[in-house]
């Protein structure tokens, strides 16, 4: 911005030189700097809006991604629950049907750990050069072991080249010395780890105690359970096939003869809060549009425009949205959201009627097709995001827009700075010619006293003759 002038006074003139000087350049420089201003004051106001309504894009998608997460589905028609979760956890998915069951985990899947002999040198036991092999469950992993290793530095190689196929393993030292330790995240019967080579071999189908190296306390077993009296096995702890719907995680062996519950039955007041959540993430998205769009009075009675209010963008990307509202879905009998009790209100906003959605669980039994209404293929949750997309991706609309704003803000700050430095010429040259004004001024009031003086002194000179 232009200094400000320090206020000063002409000596010859008596004229205030600041206030004529200041005067003159704002008759010069106030268009400019007016259209400067309200320029900036709009674009400032668009770019704000443009970041209102990106956030507002966003914290909405993200609802719909929680919504939608796959490891946890929010829309399933049944729910599953335990009498144990320490034991079994329950978790249905939208093709389970209700009913309970006795579930009885007569043991856990477990890994195979084995070790090899004990080498009385400790961890520092040379190891030829040569390949070590390791096998489990029908495949071999090849470990090139080089020249100089120690049984440390063979753990150590092991766990970097197949930490990621699940390996680990470790050197425990007892009394009688140190030995190879190698355990897996491989569950199941027939799982057992074999290795062979360079004087490390393991059989781990065989038992450390009795060979000096194998299995150390048991080898690997799949998990045994018992379904309403029917043995189920399974290679991982994980059961997802044995009843339709239900996936088990089994989590701990029950006491012999004791069964745990669970209990699966309609999912209707899960369904009901995934339901209100998307709606309240809905309406939350339609304020925040349309504070951004609507206009309002100030305390004079002034109207005051929102940030983007007529902005075309803004009304594209409204009629989008709601155009996915609308849209009949693919569902075999539950195709509108009206079926559920949703609606859009005068506003824009959804309204989430309690009464028609428990008659549509409970009546007419849609509970199983909401979740293909938002999430399935070219459901609500699909159709919503490709809509919303094109505007909020990273080179959408939104964002090209805001970068056209940000050159528009360059541009005025560029403009600014340039009436700033004409301000300060401007006003440097007309105080200068005003200052030389007052000086020449100056003089002159100086001559005319001085001839002042002068016939002054003539005229008492004739009145003393």
């Amino acid at each position: 911005m232009a200094s400000p002038l320090t206020s000063s006074t002409g000596l010859g003139s008596g004229l205030n030189i600041t206030d004529i000087v200041s005067v003159l350049v704002k008759s010069d420089t106030a268009a400019k700097q007016a259209q400067i201003t309200r320029q900036t004051a709009n674009n400032t106001a668009y770019i704000s809006g443009v970041g209102a309504l990106r956030s507002a894009l966003t914290t909405f998608t993200t609802a719909m991604s929680k919504l939608n997460d796959q490891a946890s589905p929010s829309f399933n028609a049944y729910a599953a629950t335990s009498a144990s979760d320490s034991i079994v956890k329950a978790t249905a998915s939208n093709t389970a049907v209700a009913g309970t069951y006795n579930i009885e985990v007569k043991n856990l899947a477990t890994s195979s750990k084995v070790a090899s002999q004990a080498f009385a040198a400790g961890a520092s036991t040379s190891i030829p050069e040569g390949d070590l092999v390791i096998s489990q469950g029908g495949k071999d992993y090849t470990v090139k072991v080089g020249a100089n290793a120690t049984l440390q530095t063979v753990r150590d190689q092991i766990n970097k080249e197949l930490g990621g196929s699940g390996f680990s393993a470790n050197i425990v030292t007892g009394e009688d010395g140190a030995r190879l330790v190698l355990g897996s995240t491989t569950t199941g019967a027939n799982t057992d780890i074999s290795v062979s080579g360079l004087g490390l071999d393991i059989d781990g189908t065989k038992s450390m105690a009795d060979n000096g190296a194998g299995y150390i306390t048991a080898v690997a077993k799949d998990a045994v359970v018992l379904i309403d009296g029917l043995e189920v096995k399974s290679a991982s702890n994980t059961v997802s096939d044995a009843i339709s719907g239900i996936k088990l995680d089994l989590n701990g062996a029950s006491a012999t003869g004791v069964t745990t519950k669970v209990t699966v039955a309609a999912n209707n007041d899960g369904l009901k809060t995934s339901i209100q959540a998307f709606v309240d993430a809905f309406n939350t998205l339609q304020k925040a549009v349309t504070s951004l769009t609507s206009t309002s009075k100030d305390e004079d009675g002034n109207t005051v425009l929102g940030s983007l209010t007529n902005d075309p963008t803004t009304r594209s990307l409204l009629g989008d949205v709601r155009g996915v509202l609308s849209e009949v879905g693919a569902g075999d009998r539950l195709t509108t959201l009206s079926q559920l009790g949703i609606n859009t209100q005068r506003d824009g906003t959804l309204e989430f009627n309690s009464t028609k959605f428990t008659a549509a669980m409970n009546d007419k039994k849609l509970g199983g097709e909401v979740q293909d209404l938002f999430t399935g293929t070219g459901g609500i949750f699909e159709r919503m995001n490709k809509a919303i997309e094109p505007y909020n991706s990273t080179d959408g609309s939104l964002a090209t827009r805001k970068a056209s704003l940000d050159k528009v803000a360059a541009n005025l700050a560029e403009q600014q700075a340039a009436l700033d430095r004409r301000t300060d010429s401007l006003t440097e040259s007309l105080t200068k010619k005003y200052v030389a004004l007052d000086t020449a001024l100056g003089k002159m009031k100086a001559q005319a006293d001085q001839i002042t003086s002068i016939f002054e002194a003539i005229n008492a000179q004739a009145k003393k003759s």
